[in-house]
């Protein structure tokens, strides 16, 4: 099998990235939710609109994994506000991070998660921060397994539940920095 062709997001791609990412959200996520909150959190995150703005946005970086054509992972990076537990130095968030299910455990998520290290230097980052759902123990253990720590919590709100994300952080590497 070819792997995946990697490359920047451009606005064109928000249709694709909205679907993309409400139907990988909804696979993880949606078993373990109410259907209503599940709904209203994607209305509000997953629309063409919501992405076209996002991938306009000069403090965010999106990237994409293609596949024959389609999409099959994107991550999304951006500057902004970190919780007060993110202590290191120049904080740029891991703020999407979605490979589809039939490429778990080829590779390809390392290799993203590599691309969106650069991409949070480029931004001028040094710490690297994420949350991630309590609930969701194997995105845990690759974010630890690549270097990240748990540092704190925040509340993630879906539609009317307020759940606990963990915040994950790390130093950016060197070799990411020069």
């Amino acid at each position: 099998m070819n792997p995946p062709h990697l490359r920047a997001a451009q606005v064109a791609d928000a249709a694709a990235l909205a679907e993309f990412g409400a139907r990988t959200f909804s696979d993880t996520f949606a078993a373990d939710n109410d259907p209503q909150d599940m709904a209203a959190y994607l209305a509000s995150a997953y629309t063409p609109e919501r992405l076209a703005e996002e991938l306009s946005d000069p403090w965010i970086v999106t990237l994409v994994a293609e596949h024959e054509g389609a999409l099959v992972a994107y991550a999304q990076v951006g500057r902004g506000h970190a919780p007060e537990c993110v202590t290191g130095d120049e904080p740029v968030e891991l703020r999407r991070f979605y490979v589809e299910k039939e490429w778990h455990g080829s590779g390809l998520a390392a290799g993203m998660l590599g691309e969106a290290m650069r991409a949070a230097a480029y931004l001028g980052g040094r710490t690297f921060w994420l949350g991630v759902w309590e609930h969701n123990p194997r995105a845990m253990k690759f974010y630890t397994k690549h270097g990240f720590t748990d540092v704190g919590s925040h509340v993630f709100q879906l539609g009317s539940d307020a759940q606990t994300d963990r915040i994950m952080a790390r130093a950016l590497p060197p070799e990411v920095l020069q």
